[in-house]
């Protein structure tokens, strides 16, 4: 395993928590300070952090199919709403859990450190060791993405 806890663990605000309708479920709004992102994430187990403090944690995601760019910057679409695309540079990975992380906010950096997200691959023909650290990837984001607070 090479993900180190510090490389996987997001660190911005909680800029709100909207509760679960008969449409939806519960809900934080992450925000990125330096960026103008508010990331809709679904909340693993509970949040004790207040709204419009600083809040960390693990942010997971699904990933349909990774594919490697040449070009391009480190994304996450939308900026409001739930991540459906994101592009960025593989830090680390995780054979044993079938995962990459990947930071998607690299401008967007508070303490140093810009955006990971924990990507699990779903694709059977992919595993997390065809992306070597620092390959810029990027994929679309199946519906469900989560936020585990440390």
């Amino acid at each position: 395993m090479t993900t180190a806890t510090n490389e996987s663990t997001a660190r911005g605000l909680l800029y709100d928590v909207a509760s679960a309708t008969t449409t939806r479920p519960a809900l934080i709004v992450f925000h990125v300070p330096g960026s103008q992102y508010q990331i809709h994430l679904r909340a693993e187990g509970s949040i004790s952090a207040q709204v419009g403090k600083r809040i960390a944690g693990v942010i997971c995601a699904s990933a349909r199919r990774v594919d490697q760019t040449a070009k391009g910057g480190c994304f996450v679409e939308p900026v409001m709403g739930r991540p459906r695309r994101i592009q960025g540079s593989v830090i680390a990975h995780d054979a044993a859990a079938n995962t990459i992380t990947v930071n998607c906010a690299g401008s967007a950096a508070v303490d140093g450190v810009g955006l990971p997200v924990v990507c699990k691959l779903t694709d059977a023909r992919q595993k997390p060791d065809q992306f070597p650290l620092g390959t810029i990837v990027g994929f679309d984001v199946l519906d469900g993405a989560t936020f585990t607070q440390r």
